[in-house]
């Protein structure tokens, strides 16, 4: 039985008919996990997110993306982030079983490895390719680091310029060795150095997670438009290196300083839709709908919304495109990307 998020009687107030409910999407951003009280949703297995996956929306299939969850614990070695793809691919063998539905959960999976391992890395990489079903397709080493301390740093500890660091770079140029993609993961204030790797490193498919992670919390609280100056000149310049694709997503989060959350209710897809879009239109002038794909980053995003509400924002924002351009950015995009 499927256990409710702490939120769950505020969402609902925001409850919505779904939008184009056969248009085809492949979720490429979400994870799944147990005993996270940091989040509104404590526990996120398979039964959580065939709620989601079943609100109305054509989803048919999803990418898992690491977040720690149930790493050993007892194994102190680099070798712990291994289990969290072992368990991933446990739930995607169920959800392929086909009894509980047609949507295929964690068709393809990105775990986490210490890129800062330098060429030991390369162990760990075929460890996870083992564990992962035929479905593991890169890695996440999350750089998202800020001086405030009143911005958290990403869960592995980043130090920082950490795409900037030797030892890094080379643990990085395992993944094209192993045909891996990497999910880039930073501040808005770090699309530079994601920048400079990209170029260091063309033979390699960088995915940027999240816009590059505007932030509007701490020193960045009420500077939306000095900040996004300096964010579209950033993400304007990331574009210009072909091996990166962006996802469009995973900008409700708390850090970034919309305060949905504090509100009495959800804002509706049309408020996200509007409060947001030109985070969206821009990546999306820039990248090209070939180099786009719409992103949930649930549970994470259930702080402000539910998923149904987030995937009727994407198709407004989408209403006058081209039949081409919505597949690719609800589906065609991401399926190529991560070879589903």
């Amino acid at each position: 039985m499927a256990v409710q998020s702490t939120n769950h009687e505020w969402l609902a107030r925001g409850e919505e008919e779904t939008l184009e409910p056969d248009l085809a999407i492949c979720d490429p951003h979400h994870h799944l996990w147990e005993f996270n009280h940091t989040r509104v949703a404590h526990r996120y297995l398979l039964d959580e997110i065939l709620v989601d996956m079943n609100c109305g929306h054509n989803v048919v299939s999803t990418v898992y993306i690491e977040c720690g969850a149930m790493i050993d614990v007892n194994d102190p070695s680099p070798m712990r982030m291994v289990n969290e793809t072992k368990f991933v691919n446990g739930v995607a063998a169920m959800s392929a079983s086909g009894l509980y539905g047609d949507v295929q959960i964690a068709a393809g999976i990105v775990g986490h490895a210490d890129l800062c391992l330098g060429d030991d890395v390369g162990t760990v990489l075929e460890a996870h390719v083992a564990a992962g079903g035929g479905r593991f397709r890169g890695i996440r080493h999350s750089c998202t680091w800020d001086a405030a301390p009143d911005v958290p740093n990403a869960r592995c500890a980043p130090v920082r310029h950490l795409y900037q660091q030797d030892n890094f770079r080379q643990g990085f140029a395992h993944l094209a060795r192993h045909d891996m993609s990497f999910e880039g993961w930073c501040y808005h204030t770090q699309i530079s150095e994601l920048k400079e790797l990209a170029q260091a490193f063309p033979d390699t498919t960088i995915i940027l997670d999240h816009f590059g992670g505007p932030l509007g919390i701490g020193p960045y609280k009420g500077k939306l438009e000095e900040n996004f100056t300096q964010w579209r000149a950033d993400i304007t310049a990331l574009a210009k290196c072909q091996n990166v694709v962006a996802k469009l997503g995973g900008i409700n989060m708390e850090l970034n300083g919309f305060g949905w959350h504090e509100m009495d209710r959800p804002p509706s897809s049309e408020e996200l839709m509007q409060a947001t879009r030109p985070y969206y239109e821009h990546t999306i002038e820039q990248f090209g709908a070939d180099r786009c794909m719409f992103e949930s980053n649930f549970p994470v995003d259930m702080c402000t919304c539910s998923y149904n509400v987030l995937w009727n924002s994407f198709k407004r924002l989408t209403a006058d495109y081209s039949a081409d351009e919505k597949a690719k950015l609800h589906h065609d995009t991401a399926t190529q990307i991560y070879r589903l």
